[in-house]
This record gives structure tokens, C-alpha cells and sequence, in this order.
């Protein structure tokens, strides 16, 4: 009993007040980071006018104005806030000596980083419920997907998304840190953190693996049992177009959530055993930063309002410049 008293004394004597955390990022090598710099700002331009531009599209074209589509602004708002919350930071770290963040600010990034993951998970099936109703019943569409349904939806997506968020947050920074405040990661996520607590952080483990585990483990089976039904009215389909258009439209929700959910698995849904900082910062650079600009690629070169409501603008904004140049 006495010499577990002496190593908790001990534990605690190398705890320090943490105030501020260094984000140690991929590399010190200034040429490798500013290579980085130009790379990851290119992505976060382009993720921000994709995502941001698909919102405006939904916004100014009156055929866009359905629940698809307002789920799909919904999920491009998202992605536009989730690589918001990592990139700018980054990119300013790759560019300077001094790679701190606040004790606040990196709880806060947690925070919102968790929350638009989690958010996204359930926007995800949403989207997959809001085809299933679409297409195994087209004529009541509009009804069983009105305002009082889709709204609600989202909002519950959100919900969720804060109070999953919250949780892990709190239980991660409640944790007594020991002297070291270097992250070993370009962000702050929970495993990096967890690292540097000299607390048992096996609670924290079950509480990651548990609760990401029945998140990721009940959005997929939405997800697949929607497209289950799916599948059915497609083999009940009479006309090739019509099955064409409804794989075209589906396949690219499937190749979006097949994307996400297979990485956010692999980060947070396996023994804390096999987690290897180094493998695992570069797994969740790619859900976090390359994915959100991926999905305005995914869901509007397969679907055909969407680009012909890109079209539109297009062409509007050429005529009027035409005219303009001309007075």
C-alpha cells in the first residue's frame, strides 16, 4: 500500500501546471515545411471554395431547393468548419519557430474538431435515410422529407455532434499532465494528449473506444441498411435510366462515406496498443484536411442538377461581365 502512496507522490510531483502546448507537426526541416505550407494552403482554398460554393449553389438556385440538397449544404458547411479548425493553425506553424497553442486553444480545437467529426457521421446517414425515402418511395418524397422532418434531422446531427464532443474533451483535459507539454501531432486530438498524461488514461481509452465505437458502429448500419432498400428498388426498376441515374446519385454518397468512416475507424475504433503517433497524425491529416476537400468533388461531378446549377452561374456571371466590359 506504501509504495503505491510513494509513486502516486512521485507522479505528482512531476506534474506541472500546463499552459500552453508545443505542436511538434511532421518535420523541422524549414524547406520540407514550406513545401507543406503551399501544399495544404492550395487544399484549404480549394476545400473552402468547393464547400462554400456548393452552400451558394443550394442557396441562389430554386432546384436545389430540396431535402437532398440541403443536407448536402449541410455536410459542405461542415467540411468547410472542420478543416478550419485544423489548417489555419498549421499552416502558420509550418512557417514559424514558435509551434504553441494555449492550454484554451488546443481545448478548444479539440472541441470543435470532435464535434464536426461526429456531427458528419450522422449527417452522413442522414444523407443515406433522406435517398432511401427518395427513391423506394418518390411520390411521397416531399412529405415524409418535409421541414418538420429534415430540420429536426440536422439539428439532431448537431446535437450529438457537442455532446460527444464535449465529453471526451472534458474527460481529456481533466487528466493530470506530467512535464513534458510536446504533442507529437500538427493538431490536438485525444491520442497525442493522452500521451502526455501520467494518470492511468484507461477510462479515457474505453470512453474513445466505446462511444466512437457505438457512433461509427450505428451511422453504418443506417447507412447499410438504407442502401439494403435501396438495392431492392433498384432490382424492381423497369428503366435503365432510371436505375443509371439512382446509381449515379447513390454511388457517390457510398464512395463518401466509405472514405470517412473507413479512416475515423482506424484512428479511434482499435486496442490503444496499435496506435503509432507518427502513422496515426498522417491518417488524420487525411480525414480532417484532404477529405472535406474531396466530398464537393464526389458529390457534384456524378450529379446533374448540381452541375447544371454551376452552369447557370457561370453563364450569368459571364453575361454580365460581357455587358459590363461593354458600357
Amino acid at each position: 500500500m506504501s509504495s503505491h502512496l510513494d509513486l502516486y507522490r512521485n507522479q505528482m510531483k512531476n506534474v506541472t501546471e500546463v499552459t500552453m502546448f508545443i505542436l511538434m507537426g511532421f518535420t523541422d526541416d524549414f524547406e520540407v515545411e514550406v513545401f507543406l505550407f503551399i501544399l495544404f494552403l492550395a487544399i484549404y482554398l480549394f476545400t473552402l471554395v468547393g464547400n462554400l460554393g456548393l452552400v451558394s449553389l443550394v442557396i441562389v438556385d430554386s432546384r436545389l431547393h430540396n431535402p437532398m440538397y440541403y443536407f448536402l449544404s449541410a455536410l459542405s458547411f461542415l467540411d468547410a468548419c472542420y478543416s478550419s479548425v485544423i489548417t489555419p493553425k498549421m499552416l502558420v506553424n509550418f512557417l514559424s519557430e514558435n509551434k504553441t497553442i494555449s492550454f484554451l486553444g488546443c481545448a478548444v480545437q479539440m472541441f470543435l474538431f470532435l464535434a464536426c467529426g461526429t456531427t458528419e457521421c450522422f449527417i452522413l446517414a442522414a444523407m443515406a435515410y433522406d435517398r432511401y425515402v427518395a427513391i423506394y418511395n418518390p411520390l411521397l418524397y416531399l412529405v415524409k422529407m418535409s421541414p418538420r422532418v429534415y430540420v429536426p434531422l440536422i439539428t439532431f446531427c448537431y446535437v450529438v455532434g457537442i455532446l460527444h464532443a464535449t465529453l471526451h474533451t472534458v474527460a481529456t483535459f481533466t487528466l493530470p499532465l506530467c512535464a513534458s507539454n510536446e504533442i507529437r501531432h500538427v493538431f490536438c486530438d485525444i491520442p497525442p494528449l493522452l500521451a502526455l498524461s501520467c494518470s492511468d488514461t484507461h477510462v479515457n481509452q474505453l470512453l474513445v473506444f466505446y462511444f466512437a465505437g457505438s457512433i461509427e458502429i450505428s451511422t453504418i448500419l443506417i447507412v447499410l441498411i438504407s442502401y439494403g432498400f435501396i438495392l431492392l428498388a433498384i432490382l424492381r426498376m423497369h428503366s435503365a435510366e432510371g436505375r443509371r441515374k439512382v446509381f449515379s446519385t447513390c454511388g457517390s454518397h457510398l464512395t463518401g462515406v466509405s472514405i470517412f468512416h473507413g479512416t475515423v475507424l482506424f484512428m479511434y475504433v482499435r486496442p490503444s496498443s496499435s496506435y503509432a503517433l507518427d502513422h496515426d497524425m498522417i491518417v488524420s491529416v487525411f480525414y480532417t484536411i484532404v477529405i472535406p476537400m474531396l466530398n464537393p468533388i464526389i458529390y457534384s461531378l456524378r450529379n446533374k442538377d448540381v452541375k447544371e446549377a454551376m452552369k447557370k452561374v457561370f453563364r450569368k456571371n459571364w453575361f454580365v461581365n460581357k455587358v459590363y466590359c461593354k458600357h
